[in-house]
């Protein structure tokens, strides 16, 4: 069996166990063995600002460089006022720079959106694609991930205990894995 493709999870929250961690802790676990996901947290990494390009910060450069490893990228995000939130936001400016030296360029990408409403984080979602679209990411579209109801899917152990979002899960993962393996070929 050829080696598993390496996927950078982007965790798209600050929260310590929240949400968005533990769906991507539960995507890791369903993943099949043609993928190695490697969970990637915004904590600590530095507003971008283009003044400190010629001397990068060791935060951005270790960010990008996790980034450029990668055979894919898989964005795992609440949804913040219809929109990602600001630390998604940062942690894409600074792997996209500097100008045409981005870490995103033509990787494989997947979105997971997450609400604790019905609605899974649609805004966030179709807000994360405009960005992908810029960053030249080929974006698997089917099956779209919105992940609603979130709030009582883990138990206290931070174990997915919904079984309908888990096999849902499963599914994602898997249809990721045959767009990541398509990609590459």
């Amino acid at each position: 069996m050829p080696s598993p493709y390496s996927v950078a999870v982007v965790v798209g929250s600050l929260r310590n166990n929240g949400f968005s961690l533990r769906t991507a802790q539960t995507l890791a676990k369903l993943a099949p063995d043609t993928l190695k996901l490697d969970i990637v947290t915004l904590e600590g990494l530095s507003f971008y600002n283009q003044d400190l390009e010629a001397n990068a910060p060791s935060d951005w450069v270790a960010f990008r460089d996790k980034i450029k490893v990668a055979d894919a990228v898989l964005f795992v995000t609440p949804e913040y006022n219809r929109s990602i939130p600001g630390v998604l936001k940062n942690a894409i400016d600074v792997g996209s720079r500097p100008y045409g030296k981005s870490a995103f360029d033509k990787k494989p990408a997947g979105v997971v959106s997450i609400s604790i409403g019905a609605v899974g984080g649609f805004g966030a979602n179709h807000h994360l694609r405009q960005c992908l679209t810029f960053l030249n990411m080929p974006t698997l579209q089917q099956p779209e991930a919105y992940v609603g109801m979130i709030g009582d899917a883990f138990d206290d152990k931070g174990d997915m205990v919904k079984d309908a979002t888990k096999g849902f899960l499963k599914t994602y993962i898997d249809a990721f894995a045959t767009f990541v393996a398509q990609q590459h070929k």
